[in-house]
């Protein structure tokens, strides 16, 4: 019944869509195509805060190192650190506050630089999540969606012109058909390994308590309230990370938690071909999760 459910709502938000949700207590669990490998967006800056926070508990970085951000080689990006004018210093501690909360793009990559995308994907695999797989840093990825688009680099498909609705068309059918938008070569995950994920940070078996606990504490402040918290009204609340890629790809990863205790992780991936469906994704995100969820409760 669920997967006929999730099946319609998908239709009508014109996207292809995977979910995955777990009861945290053990008691249950709900599926839909929650092994198919989905291309990560954002969502997999819940690796890269983990893997920080594990390398700050354990002594391998130090939370407090000053770390320059110049303006001459920003990530791009729409909120943060992209928009500054002028070099900034911050801690590596405090880089991981916007990254998790707005979704940071240079904060992201400031991180991945210092705790290293080998030992990202590294305890990832220790981790038993080997679906799930970082390919390089936001810089890398977005410009490699530009280059499929068929030009230099990101900087250069934005500043583009189309000269007519049918070589818009082709450049975007090139972005989405490229490395970064097909899940065999791009940022990847399934939903099943992020709820895996996010079980293991609640449980504080994802790393060092310490750094379970930052992770989860900074991903109930995340500011995107349109998704995962949009089938969950109050008094539930939802702590989560939201990712999306080039207008193609809208994800969201979280927990939802019931005043009574029920606690729940729950993960929603879609993709769309067609453009402007930013909305109905983000709605038909938090109502499959809604439903996944009335199913194990």
């Amino acid at each position: 019944m669920i997967d006929e459910e999730l099946t319609e709502l998908f239709l009508a938000a014109n996207c292809t869509g995977t979910v995955s949700a777990v009861a945290l207590d053990g008691s249950g669990e709900a599926g839909f195509g929650a092994d198919e490998p989905m291309v990560a967006g954002s969502v997999i800056k819940i690796c890269v805060a983990l893997e920080a926070e594990r390398q700050f508990a354990d002594g391998r970085l130090d939370p407090a190192r000053r770390v320059r951000l110049t303006a001459a080689d920003r990530t791009p990006g729409t909120v943060g650190f992209s928009l500054f004018q002028d070099d900034i210093e911050v801690s590596l501690r405090d880089l991981v506050a916007p990254m998790l909360t707005i979704s940071d793009n240079v904060a992201t990559d400031a991180l991945v630089r210092a705790a290293g995308l080998d030992s990202i994907n590294a305890s990832l695999r220790k981790l038993g999540l080997t679906e799930t797989v970082m390919t390089g840093d936001i810089r890398t990825v977005i410009d490699r969606i530009g280059q499929d688009a068929g030009f230099a680099g990101w900087d250069d498909l934005t500043r583009w012109r189309p000269p007519s609705d049918a070589e818009n068309a082709a450049a975007t059918t090139r972005m989405r058909q490229g490395r970064e938008l097909r899940p065999a070569t791009a940022t990847r995950t399934t939903a099943r390994e992020m709820t895996t994920l996010l079980r293991l940070i609640w449980t504080d078996q994802a790393g060092p308590a310490a750094a379970c606990r930052r992770v989860r504490e900074l991903m109930a402040k995340q500011l995107t309230k349109n998704r995962l918290a949009s089938g969950f009204p109050y008094p539930a609340t939802v702590s989560a990370k939201s990712g999306g890629l080039a207008g193609t790809v809208r994800n969201e990863a979280g927990v939802v938690e019931f005043p009574d205790g029920r606690t729940y992780a729950v993960a929603v991936f879609t993709r769309t071909e067609r453009d402007g469906m930013e909305t109905p994704m983000n709605h038909a995100i938090g109502q499959a999760a809604a439903l996944a969820v009335a199913s194990i409760s």
